[in-house]
């Protein structure tokens, strides 16, 4: 496939992430305390699916990971906003089905895919454990949030949640100025600073 091609994937879902924030910031400033508008998780899920399409294509491990354990947290948030239900059931099936099933065959197509994904001559070990790492701290942001939700039954972005996304972020930062990745590059770059000013929204109210 052609470069231009798999960079305007990956251009499109960190569009769609970048909006999500903006989203999410605009409207907990004129609240002026941390909002999670249901347009957050919308746009992360269409994002999600994106970003794992781009990973794939890159042979990019890492990124594939990060967005594998992220998918199905966002389609909680929205069954925990009330808002999943809302969709039409062939959306939702369609959107539940469609990652479980690129990753069984993927799994299953050949031995060959998995080897080049680890082995990829592009991406040094020591740079794979990095972007590895990188991508479960960015994705544990997400489990901590879940978990915080299921106990207040209401889906909420904590302070602990801001706390490993800009540490995440950082470390992903790191991860695509070595890899030459624009697209990560310049995704996580409003994203730092979203994540700090929502922090100090956050002191505020503590």
């Amino acid at each position: 496939m052609n470069t231009w091609i798999i960079y305007s994937i990956g251009f499109i879902a960190q569009i769609l992430f970048s909006s999500r924030l903006i989203i999410q910031w605009t409207t907990s400033e004129k609240q002026k305390r941390v909002i999670t508008p249901t347009l957050f998780w919308t746009l992360s899920l269409i994002a999600s699916f994106l970003l794992f399409i781009y990973g794939y294509l890159r042979d990019d491990f890492a990124i594939m990971l990060g967005q594998g354990l992220t998918y199905f947290i966002y389609i909680r948030n929205l069954q925990l906003q009330n808002q999943w239900r809302k969709f039409p059931k062939w959306l939702q099936w369609f959107l539940f089905l469609v990652p479980i099933f690129i990753t069984v065959f993927y799994f299953n197509n050949n031995t060959i895919d998995v080897y080049i994904l680890f082995k990829n001559e592009a991406i040094p070990l020591w740079l794979l454990v990095l972007g590895v790492v990188s991508q479960v701290i960015f994705t544990l942001r997400f489990v901590y949030q879940w978990i915080y939700s299921e106990k207040k039954q209401e889906s909420t972005l904590p302070f602990g949640f801001w706390v490993l996304s800009l540490i995440g972020s950082c470390l992903i930062l790191t991860y695509a100025i070595f890899r030459r990745d624009p697209v990560l590059f310049i995704g996580h770059i409003l994203g730092v600073i979203i994540y700090i000013r929502n922090l100090f929204l956050l002191k505020r109210t503590l």
